[in-house]
């Protein structure tokens, strides 16, 4: 297995790109898996790098990739070093990063035989769930998409009116990192570009125009994302399939940090459904 790890994708008058990229030299044609993390989340986080050995070792090409804005820097891509970026982050910039990672794979692997450019499906975790959801209504080159602990609204999330007032006139609002222990910010940006953008960011909208087949994956025991959500996706599109993980909690129970050499048995499903899924 090759692993090209940490490679920096610099863009102009844009915050740069982490990206890790893992493949095989030997196998033919092998389709490209792009997975998102969600909200508090980085490519580095618990299990991630073991599930991508596992999808590699199946016969993919497995590209993750820290948002710009998730509080990672490029030399310390792991918790939040940069609340200040953390707290300017907001649902356009991913889908842009996204955007920007699709296009950098094409060229990255564009001269190699082994990787099939023309297949790229999307993974995306929790809030990385909604905005591949998203990409996948918008980009023709997305061919399949899986959504994981996803969540199906956007909009609920920033809370009452009341909330949302007090919030507009402080400038920021401070959520508290249960792990890290750090306060960490969101600055009232966040809901005006939601406001402004709206339509776009309408996750069942999105759903129910979705060109390509879904696969939709959800813990019975999600406590921060309601398996009620995984259902409206798949009524939303009813050609998607849904399967539920019996006792998976929502990181279908792997934990930050992962210090195992084997994935858990909830995570080893999730990876089984998705490859028989994409194959």
């Amino acid at each position: 297995m090759k692993i090209d790890k940490n490679i920096i994708l610099q863009r102009n008058g844009k915050k740069p790109l982490l990206i890790d990229a893992f493949y095989t030299e030997s196998n033919k044609h092998q389709p490209i898996v792009i997975f998102c993390h969600g909200y508090k989340g980085f490519k580095d986080w618990g299990a991630w790098h073991l599930m991508a050995e596992a999808f590699s070792e199946s016969g993919f090409c497995f590209i993750k990739f820290n948002f710009s804005h998730n509080g990672g820097t490029m030399d310390n891509p792991i918790d939040f070093p940069d609340l200040e970026a953390f707290g300017n982050n907001n649902f356009t910039k991913e889908l842009d990063d996204l955007d920007d990672i699709i296009t950098w794979t094409e060229n990255y692997f564009k001269n190699n035989p082994n990787i099939n450019t023309n297949e790229i499906s999307l993974i995306g975790h929790s809030r990385g769930g909604g905005i591949t959801l998203l990409k996948a209504a918008e980009d023709t080159r997305v061919t399949k998409l899986i959504s994981l602990a996803s969540v199906s609204d956007f909009g609920v999330r920033f809370g009452s009116d009341s909330e949302i007032e007090a919030w507009k006139n402080k400038g920021v609002k401070y959520i508290v990192n249960g792990r890290t222990k750090q306060q960490m910010p969101h600055y009232y940006q966040f809901f005006e570009d939601f406001k402004v953008n709206e339509n776009r960011l309408h996750i069942e909208t999105a759903a129910k125009q979705l060109p390509m087949p879904q696969l939709i994956i959800h813990g019975s025991n999600d406590s921060a994302v309601d398996i009620s959500e995984a259902k409206k996706l798949h009524q939303w599109n009813p050609d998607s399939q849904l399967k539920i993980v019996e006792g998976a909690n929502h990181v279908f129970n792997t934990r930050h940090p992962w210090e195992k050499n084997e994935l858990s048995e909830e995570l080893k499903t999730v990876i089984n459904h998705s490859i028989n899924f994409l194959k």
